[in-house]
């Protein structure tokens, strides 16, 4: 087992020598699915901090924001529609992972940080999942903050949904994948219409 800060410092690591190999920041584009969203997240408020180059554009696949496990949708969507992800799993994961650091502190928890000065974030979520809540409060308080923002809800799908673009010829997958490599291709020239 590796509890916090060590995932976090590998992440910062990783970016760290892509940067120090000669790879320009403007090259780089990041996607943190579930807790890796809190990751990535977490890696850039520091490497903000820190005045290191961002990377070009990130994604967030139904990324985990908020370590408190505060947003409503944990209890309204988790009993209704996500089955498995409800707030005592999510609480119990969190402790181990976290260890003696708080989870309602950044950067290990990203809602309670600063967003100020991240690069383009698209928030890829499903309606219908417990963690509704971390993607849709992150990206009102980015916007709020000025970071060029998007948040696009797939319809009543839950937690882990882009597993669906693991399956052949299925349109929801194809659409996800195609709106993700747009946005990390050129989030400032991508589609401006969110699914939801």
């Amino acid at each position: 087992r590796h509890p916090y800060p060590a995932p976090l410092d590998d992440v910062l690591t990783a970016y760290r020598w892509l940067l120090g190999h000669g790879v320009p920041a403007e090259r780089i584009s990041v996607i943190g699915e579930s807790s890796g969203g809190a990751l990535v997240l977490s890696a850039l408020q520091l490497l903000r901090d820190e005045e290191a180059p961002p990377p070009a554009s990130v994604a967030l696949l139904s990324p985990v924001t908020d370590l408190s496990v505060s947003g409503a949708s944990v209890d309204t969507n988790g009993r209704v529609h996500d089955p498995g992800v409800d707030r005592s799993m999510l609480t119990r994961l969190i402790g181990q992972y976290l260890g003696d650091a708080r989870p309602d502190a950044a950067p290990q928890s990203p809602l309670h940080g600063d967003p100020s000065g991240l690069p383009p974030l698209l928030f890829a979520v499903g309606t219908g999942e417990a963690l509704l809540d971390d993607s849709v409060r992150f990206a009102e308080a980015a916007d709020a903050a000025g970071v060029r923002t998007r948040v696009d809800g797939y319809e009543s799908l839950i937690h882990g949904f882009q597993l669906l673009t693991l399956l052949p010829d299925n349109p929801t997958g194809r659409m996800f994948l195609d709106r993700v490599a747009r946005w990390l291709l050129d989030p400032v020239g991508a589609v401006a219409d969110p699914v939801v």
